[in-house]
This record gives structure tokens, sequence and C-alpha cells, in this order.
């Protein structure tokens, strides 16, 4: 199966899927304080059953064609991931999300898989919108959103009830002319930076 490099430092976006239940949960294991701070992602799979009926449920939806996971390996160490949610192509919309471990921060490792992942919905499934929500108190989740050039849409005050506290939700969004109007900008400041004069930031 692929295997996507993204960049020089060891980190590759793979599939995720039920054959790596094992690593899956180790995975989990370590990270599972840091990576529910926010979300309940991976919670219930406490053990190796669980963790291959997360990976199922996600080839479930793979399969119906409304989702999809993709694994986060550094250095050949699984260390978070990104997916999409809410995939539905005919009407070109989608949601798109991540998690990590702490040994994954810090790299800008999502941001880098996210431009793939965008790149691939927008440009081969012909998705127009894609939304990001986070709680506002996940600045790290939010710098993300900003990175990739998204909008923030609105907040959804109180909106998710986790570990006992209501979290606001940050919605953001991303359409199809604008991500293809910042990565031919971003392509050409590369271009640029390799000979004088230098290219001026994207608007």
């Amino acid at each position: 199966m692929y295997a996507i490099r993204l960049g020089d430092d060891g980190a590759e976006m793979r599939p995720l899927e039920i054959w790596h239940a094992e690593e899956f949960l180790a995975h989990l294991d370590r990270g599972r304080e840091f990576i529910n701070r926010f979300v309940p992602f991976g919670s219930r799979a406490t053990d190796l059953d669980g963790a291959r009926e997360a990976l199922q449920r996600y080839a479930d939806l793979r399969a119906a064609d409304t989702a999809s996971l993709h694994g986060l390996w550094l250095d050949g160490t699984l260390v978070g991931g990104v997916l999409t949610l809410n995939f539905d192509a005919a009407a070109g919309t989608c949601e798109v999300g991540c998690w990590l471990e702490p040994a994954g921060t810090g790299r800008g490792l999502v941001t880098r898989a996210m431009r793939v992942l965008i790149d691939w919905a927008v440009e081969e499934r012909g998705i127009h919108r894609v939304e990001w929500v986070a709680a506002s108190g996940n600045t790290a989740s939010v710098a993300v959103a900003r990175r990739l050039g998204m909008t923030r849409d609105g907040v959804r005050r109180e909106a998710h009830l986790h570990h006992g506290v209501r979290h606001d939700l940050e919605v953001w969004s991303l359409l199809a002319p604008e991500w293809r109007a910042s990565r031919d900008c971003a392509k050409g400041i590369e271009r640029n930076l390799r000979r004088p004069p230098y290219g001026a930031e994207c608007g």
C-alpha cells in the first residue's frame, strides 16, 4: 500500500488498517491522556479487541465512502493520524481532523499530512468545502487550521460535553478555490526562493 513521505525527518503517512491493531493500541496507550483532552478518539480502544473494533469501524466507513483514516509514522513508529469525516462527494463537503501522541507534536506533522489529504479531497474527489472543528481550548488544533489558510466561520458555544466540561467548538473552513490559490502561491514562492528577487508571501 502507499507510503507518502512528509519530509526528510522520517515522517510518513500511510493507511491505518485493522492489521495495525497492536501498533494502534500501543500508540493510544502511550498518548491516551493527551489525545483525549478534547476529543474521545480511541477512548474505547483499551484492549486489542477494542483497537480492532475501532479500526474496523473506520474501514466500514471507508468502504461506504464517508470517512477515511491515515496514520502518521515517525522513524517507523505510529505517533498519530489524520482523517476525513462526514465525507459527501455528491455534496462536495467533508470534515477533516487529527490526533497525535506527545512524541509527534511540535514537528508540523499534522499540517504536512493535512496538505496531502486536502489536496486529494479537492483535486481527486471534487470536494468544494473542507471543514475543521476544534474545541476553543485546543490551541494546537486551531493553529493548524490557521496554518492551512482556513477561515473561522463561527463558534458553537458550549456545544461539546467532554470529561464533564462543556467546550466551545470553533468551526473553520476552506473552499476549493482558496486552497488552489494558496497552494499555487506557495509553489511560486518556492520557485522564486531559488533565485533573486525573492518572492513575497501569499496574501
